[in-house]
């Protein structure tokens, strides 16, 4: 069975993706470090890379929150794979920068065996599912509207559509949506 290309990320209802708006909590990092836990590896551009070195210095310094320090511990032993023009280092034993691009490492990888690939980018999911290349596709979806900000879904290049497969909700309101991309592109109207 070849590995599963996973996309998950957070978003608000007015389709937000910017990792300083939402309602995280213990049970988010709990359900975070477990989809980590479960995984072979993570894929990142360099800005949301850098936003996640923060977690290293939960490493050090321990938040008084277990879960935080739970999803810190899970960032660290995951492999990452950077995918950047400027950086030259990423200062982090477990990361990488990519030697190809994502469409080529992505097919490369699903050729290994091993646990699913996460991609934890929207540069990487819009790229990976203009592609075809995410089988599974995990929204988070925080019970807020931010008004501005980066669009999840502004470079798709073609209608795409989706099976939802399960949900998952927190006492927040926060809900997540498990969708499969179906294999039939539906044309543009």
């Amino acid at each position: 069975m070849m590995r599963k290309t996973i996309a998950a990320i957070n978003m608000t209802l007015d389709g937000i993706c910017d990792h300083h708006v939402g309602i995280v909590d213990q049970a988010l990092h709990q359900h975070y470090s477990e989809l980590l836990n479960n995984a072979g590896l993570i894929l990142y551009g360099r800005k949301t890379f850098q936003l996640m070195q923060f977690w290293q210095t939960l490493l050090t310094n321990p938040s008084d929150e277990k879960t935080m320090n739970d999803f810190a511990n899970s960032i660290n032993k995951i492999e990452k794979i950077v995918f950047s023009n400027t950086l030259k280092n990423t200062g982090w034993d477990t990361a990488k920068i990519a030697d190809k691009p994502p469409e080529n490492i992505i097919l490369d990888l699903k050729k290994q065996s091993g646990q699913d690939i996460l991609i934890g980018s929207r540069s990487l999911i819009i790229q990976l599912l203009n592609s075809n290349l995410i089988d599974e596709f995990q929204i988070c979806i925080h019970p807020m509207v931010e008004g501005k900000g980066l669009r999840l879904f502004d470079q798709i290049k073609d209608r795409i559509s989706f099976k939802l497969n399960r949900t998952k909700s927190f006492d927040s309101g926060v809900i997540i949506l498990y969708y499969e991309p179906t294999k039939v592109k539906l044309a543009n109207r």
